[in-house]
């Protein structure tokens, strides 16, 4: 059942990112989650962060989740609370639904740090030498990790099996940062087709273009 029921869902988001973070915003996470299980929610565009926000993101981040007296936040604790209210994302049985919520922690802890140390070295200091420097040992301790989800997926359609959860959302939303197409989830070719499988889904379709929706229109410069 709902924690809290018949109450309107509400999610921020940036009013603007860059280019290369648009389609990454974490809202995603939370958008495809609702998505999947036929929640409807609006979406507050913040930035820049409004007095007060900190009561609902301490660090000023997106997205904050609002549904009537409960607020909030980290996308991941999120996500599980959607989960929490319909079997098609968190398992009713009590082995398979603390295994979906092991995999959305492993997602979150033993992948993305890796995920995101090496794809910030040519996101945010191409140029520097340090970075170059760093990126082949960055590259080979994610092609360590992303070894080990792909080891255990096996011929698998997802982490569990035949069932998706919370825990393969978390996971392909992180897989997903490094692109598409290509790069270092590539170079695992069972991965690399549960990642597809993943974006390949109605609901993370619709939550991609919802959220590519809200900065078509914008300029590729910083924000006035």
């Amino acid at each position: 059942m709902p924690l809290v029921e018949n109450a309107a869902i509400e999610i921020t988001t940036f009013g603007w990112v860059p280019p290369f973070a648009r389609g990454q915003v974490r809202d995603l996470r939370v958008r495809w989650a609702l998505e999947e299980v036929g929640l409807d929610y609006q979406v507050r565009t913040v930035g820049p962060i409004p007095p007060g926000y900190e009561r609902e993101q301490p660090f000023g981040q997106v997205p904050a989740y609002r549904e009537g007296d409960l607020q909030l936040f980290e996308s991941g604790a999120i996500v599980q609370h959607i989960g929490e209210k319909d079997e098609r994302l968190l398992p009713r049985d009590p082995v398979a639904r603390a295994r979906a919520i092991q995999w959305s922690y492993a997602a979150l802890n033993s992948v993305e740090p890796y995920v995101m140390g090496y794809a910030a070295l040519s996101a945010f200091y191409p140029d520097q030498e340090w970075a170059k420097l760093r990126k082949p040992s960055a590259r080979e301790e994610l092609g360590k990790r992303l070894g080990k989800v792909a080891e255990w997926l096996g011929d698998k359609q997802w982490l569990e099996g035949d069932r998706f959860s919370i825990g393969d959302l978390l996971m392909i939303a992180v897989l997903r940062i490094m692109g598409d197409e290509g790069g270092p989830v590539a170079e695992h070719p069972t991965l690399d087709a549960y990642r597809a499988r993943g974006i390949a889904r109605p609901p993370f379709r619709q939550a991609l273009a919802d959220q590519l929706a809200l900065y078509a229109d914008q300029p590729k410069g910083n924000a006035a």
